[in-house]
């Protein structure tokens, strides 16, 4: 074995420059001083004046010996805070979405913060320009509010490649998250605080693991918001062995397919008829049926085709060609293709058109794509001008390098096949008497469905008792319900009943 030069360490040159590059990003962000400002809006017919507080908090690594090593990370928070508010009595809330990848603009400019960017209620794309106006259904009523953009999204940045390795997988990003809250409390002076946390879609998979971690911590959480769920990948992901998701989408399925005007008969009354007709036939045959496999008789086959193919509105045959199961990747692209259409998957009352060639390569999500854009525009405008963030450097809204590496192995030989945190959920829970959590789900949704969330809720591990501080509550839109104004109201009117 040859040896290496002393004061080396055998990389390649152009890796060493892109170490120094990282590690010379990370201390110009930490180096900079908080942006703050001022701001004010009307909720309830009471006026809230607040002040922001943007900044980078490091992620630092313990030495051998205790001692704090150098920052392995910088990460971006923005905080609206209530001006001459007692801060032993304001509780706060900390934010953020999911992907995994994706930075907290959605929750911040979408329903928490007191901006909004208004887009239309039927999940249609609005027309430029874009911008935020005062939103009157701020959560700010109740907390401060706190807006998290993990590693490698927003302007976030690990040091180093070992840093973004072990910060971005499901158990280092909850310890990153929960070190960033640890600060903030600290430097904040917020200890005195009732913390809740609000996480969406992954957001969920990572708030139900740090409602445990940040135990551990020394912080009790007074409430969890799961905005969109998914806390059980077994129940979201199509994967051969895996019947569960092919039996809690098919509700989901057949509530499209009624807004679609797919359905015939009593299903197609109305979108509870079709929720309750699938939900009836998933508990009383479908399970059994797939858990039965090829042990059906032709008869029972024949039968459990004709029903889905009846909540779902697809053809008989192609039911009978997908073995009686419909994935999500199949529903997209065949419900609507005889209009020429591609149902979305976050948002599934809207949809796209297909290629000339009605190709079934999944190319863009109809329902993302529509407030992608505006909801980018719009955040950079607000942040530049109002909040004083005036970087160059590109705002990861949703970064597909960071998704698509996402170590989803948990703890040592973890399984990464399908990650779950409930049983951290349920463990927080059982060790916190005063832990309320409440579930939101958007009926359009079909990234995380609200039967799978259904699902997820009543397998955790928790006593009667204890259920009791588990809500659910539906809306009448996707996964960013609260692009609905009529949701958007509701949302908060359920955080209000639920605190």
């Amino acid at each position: 074995m040859s040896e290496t030069p002393s004061g080396t360490s055998g990389a390649k040159p152009e890796d060493n420059d892109k170490a120094k590059r990282l590690r010379e990003q990370v201390d110009k962000l930490l180096a900079q001083a908080p942006a703050k400002g001022k701001g004010g809006v009307t909720l309830g017919g009471r006026r809230y004046e607040y002040a922001t507080c943007a900044e980078f908090l490091p992620v630092a690594a313990e030495g051998l010996d205790g001692a704090t090593a150098e920052p392995e990370a910088a990460i971006g928070v923005t905080a609206y805070l209530l001006e001459g508010a007692d801060a032993a009595r304001r509780p706060v809330c900390f934010a953020f979405n999911g992907g995994p990848g994706s930075a907290s603009i959605w929750l911040h400019l979408g329903a928490l913060g007191p901006k909004r960017v208004v887009v239309p209620d039927d999940g249609a794309m609005p027309a430029a320009p874009y911008a935020v106006e005062d939103n009157p259904h701020s959560w700010f009523e109740h907390f401060d509010l706190v807006f998290i953009d993990p590693p490698h999204t927003g302007w976030s940045l690990t040091a180093s490649e070992a840093a973004r390795k072990k910060m971005l997988g499901v158990d280092g990003d909850i310890a990153a998250l929960a070190e960033v809250m640890r600060l903030w409390l600290t430097r904040h002076q917020r200890w005195g605080s009732a913390v809740y946390l609000a996480g969406e879609s992954y957001g969920t998979t990572r708030g139900a693991g740090l409602a445990d971690k940040l135990q551990d911590l020394g912080v009790v959480l007074s409430g969890l918001i799961l905005i969109s769920c998914a806390m059980d990948l077994q129940s979201i992901c199509f994967a051969p062995g895996n019947d569960l998701p092919y039996a809690l989408f098919l509700p989901a399925y057949a509530n499209v397919s009624q807004y679609h005007g797919l359905l015939e008969g009593p299903q197609a009354a109305s979108p509870e008829a079709a929720r309750a007709a699938a939900e009836a036939y998933v508990q009383d045959e479908y399970v059994a049926a797939l858990h039965a496999g090829s042990r059906l008789s032709d008869k029972q086959r024949a039968r459990v085709a004709r029903r889905v193919a009846e909540l779902t509105g697809l053809p008989r045959a192609l039911v009978e060609e997908k073995n009686l199961r419909i994935s999500d990747q199949t529903y997209f692209f065949e419900a609507l293709r005889p209009r020429g259409l591609i149902v979305g998957r976050l948002e599934a009352r809207a949809t796209g058109p297909m290629a000339a060639s009605r190709t079934r390569e999944w190319e863009f999500d109809p329902g993302i794509e529509a407030i992608a854009g505006p909801y980018t525009m719009a955040a950079m405008a607000y942040f530049g001008r109002d909040l004083g963030l005036a970087a160059e450097r590109r705002y990861e809204v949703l970064s597909l390098d960071v998704n698509k590496g996402w170590n989803w192995k948990r703890g040592e030989g973890g399984d990464p096949s399908f990650t779950s945190t409930s049983p951290d959920l349920a463990r927080a829970l059982r060790r916190n008497p005063r832990l309320k959590v409440l579930a939101a789900s958007g009926r359009y949704d079909l990234g995380t469905p609200y039967s799978a969330t259904d699902w997820s809720l009543a397998q955790l591990d928790i006593p009667a008792e204890v259920r009791s501080r588990v809500q659910h509550r539906y809306y009448d839109a996707g996964h960013m319900m609260y692009t609905r104004q009529a949701d958007l109201v509701q949302l908060k009117a359920d955080l209000a009943a639920w605190l």
